[in-house]
């Protein structure tokens, strides 16, 4: 089998100069382009149509019109197509108001060809580039949940208090369990707020080392520590006019929050390894799934940090507290699911909402859509049944009705235990599927008192 050549660049150029016609395709041709030409307006709305093409170089003037004339009948066709106006020396004004009118870019002749090129390139680069960027804003449209989807008290309540700190701009501090969709809420407050055109920037904390966490945030100057080769920008300097968000916060070094508390309080902060102090304006939003107020009373948490980003705080319900939102939230991903995968239409059958609605949901929303993307995936038929669903710990669903009422903590006890088990004891493991740090993952184990044979020999 031969190899298949690269689609070509077409070009469409619109001159009535034969001389420059010829001229100028015959060099686009041998640089690689495929140029088709057209010599009157009518001729270049003919072939604008049939060939779409990548760039056109125009002409000002024309046998049946003028530049001024045809683009905006170019455009109306597709406007997302670079074109490049030749003039003359005495039309560089037209040429302005034609750029004005959507040309990209203009020319004086006599024109250089190599100049010429790069510009088709640069034209063809940049619309490209624009083409990539609408595509992935589609694709973060669709993937971004609605971070208030359901009807229950629960997260109306939430959505409602959203509603109120969205256009303030103070510190915010989202709690809630693993899973249950606490940096959604934070891109829903960036994108509503008025810092939405402004940088945003995140990064989770969880298990990073002081050093390393510091640096990130922080950034550092040439020679402050061995490794240091050079001036580093740190993520609040970024997102200057910004938002950042800090992800399991509750991880943070009790040195680095007080360096944070001057930066929220002075609005200022030096480098590692800098004398100069740094004026910086962010709007902080920050997420754990810790029992924040508990680890300030045991002084593993500064009880004037938490002050400080806790001016707003809010509060998402595990799915468990909100098992009318359940059916909402799994057609939701359903349709979406299936859309990404190509799968057609799928439905969920009576028997398996029951079944959703029975499972307790220790990974929350995100376990709800990873188990049914894993449906989707290995599915009989389009409409997914009971028999479709496998629930990542494997015990029998059993009524709500007939549960008793645990504490949270006494459920997230029992699901550390059953993971670990499943693991064989390893923390490593374990703490990957559990969605948190290595140390908080030990804190736990302490907290609750968990033993179980062979556990102490394998957590190392």
């Amino acid at each position: 089998m031969g190899v298949l050549a690269m689609p070509k660049d077409r070009v469409l150029v619109v001159e009535d100069e034969k001389q420059w016609r010829e001229t100028i395709s015959t060099y686009l041709e041998l640089k690689g382009c495929e140029v088709s030409c057209a010599v009157t307006c009518a001729e270049a709305e003919h072939l604008w149509r049939g060939i779409r093409p990548d760039v056109a170089v125009l002409d000002y003037r024309l046998p049946d019109g003028n530049a001024l004339q045809l683009l905006p009948r170019l455009r109306a066709s597709d406007s997302s197509i670079p074109i490049i106006i030749l003039t003359g020396h005495g039309s560089i004004d037209l040429a302005v108001e034609a750029v004005q009118l959507g040309a990209s870019q203009f020319l004086t002749k006599p024109i250089e060809l190599a100049a010429l090129f790069v510009m088709v390139q640069s034209s063809i680069e940049n619309r490209r580039n624009r083409q990539k960027q609408l595509v992935e804003k589609d694709r973060q449209r669709r993937e971004q949940i609605d971070p208030f989807l359901g009807r229950s008290a629960a997260i109306c309540k939430v959505e409602e208090l959203a509603n109120k700190v969205v256009g303030a701009d103070s510190p915010v501090l989202i709690q809630g369990e693993t899973g249950t969709g606490k940096g959604v809420l934070v891109r829903w407050i960036h994108a509503h707020g008025q810092r939405a055109a402004e940088p945003f920037l995140d990064l989770n904390c969880g298990g990073l080392a002081h050093d390393l966490l510091e640096t990130e945030l922080f950034g550092h100057e040439k020679g402050a520590f061995t490794g240091a080769f050079q001036n580093k920008m740190g993520l609040l300097e970024i997102a200057h006019k910004g938002t950042v968000f800090l992800d399991e916060i509750g991880d943070v070094d009790l040195a680095v929050q007080a360096k944070l508390l001057k930066v929220l309080e002075e609005k200022q902060f030096r480098r590692l390894g800098d004398l100069r102090d740094r004026r910086v304006d962010i709007r902080l939003i920050a997420a754990t799934h810790q029992d924040i107020v508990g680890m300030v009373r045991e002084h593993q948490f500064r009880s004037d940090f938490y002050f400080r980003i806790s001016t707003i705080p809010l509060f998402i319900p595990a799915l468990r507290d909100r098992l009318e939102d359940i059916p909402i939230l799994a057609r939701y991903f359903v349709d979406h699911l299936a859309h990404d995968l190509s799968a057609g239409h799928i439905e969920l059958s009576d028997g398996a909402v029951r079944a959703l609605q029975s499972y307790s949901w220790p990974g929350n929303i995100r376990e709800l859509r990873n188990m049914l993307e894993r449906a989707i995936l290995l599915r009989e038929a389009q409409l997914l049944s009971e028999r479709d669903l496998h629930f990542d710990v494997q015990i029998v669903p059993e009524p709500v009705a007939s549960r008793s009422i645990r504490t949270l903590d006494q459920i997230e006890r029992q699901y550390i235990e059953e993971v670990l088990l499943i693991e064989g004891g390893r923390i490593e493991a374990t703490a990957a599927k559990l969605g948190i740090a290595r140390s908080s993952l030990y804190q736990r184990i302490k907290r609750y008192g968990i033993s179980r044979p062979g556990l102490i020999s394998l957590v190392h």
